[in-house]
């Protein structure tokens, strides 16, 4: 059983940068993959980026690709999510989720068995 808690969410203004964290306990996360998403008010939950444990494999959608940065901290077991240039559209519950590596598709939220109960990112115009 894997559990995930994220942390490092808040307010800030457009422009600005925010690193969230997605500590992993009951197992490492080796051989898994750990993805963010998010879900904006009114709006279906999407895929922002992923990272493959073995290896440092990351994955970004095209709308936060150069401007957010997934990376794993492997004595931590932790996964961050560095946020920059941030913009009042990437206002969201951002959520961490893990399931082991098994090729398919690592923007299908449904193909992710653990999740973290997420922390608010709001940006201010």
């Amino acid at each position: 059983q894997v559990q995930l808690v994220e942390s490092g969410g808040g307010l800030v203004q457009a422009g600005g940068s925010l690193r969230l964290s997605c500590a992993g306990s009951g197992r490492t996360f080796t051989n898994y993959v750990v993805g963010w998403f998010r879900r904006a008010p009114g709006k279906e939950r999407e895929f922002a980026a992923a990272i493959r444990w073995n290896g440092g494999s990351t994955y970004y959608a095209d709308s936060v690709k150069g401007r957010f940065t997934i990376s794993r901290d492997n004595a931590k077991n932790t996964v961050y999510l560095q946020m920059n240039s941030l913009k009042p559209e990437d206002t969201a519950l951002y959520y961490c989720a893990a399931r082991p590596w098994l090729g398919g598709t690592l923007e299908h939220a449904q193909e992710y068995g653990y999740w973290g109960q997420g922390t608010q990112v709001t940006v201010s115009s």
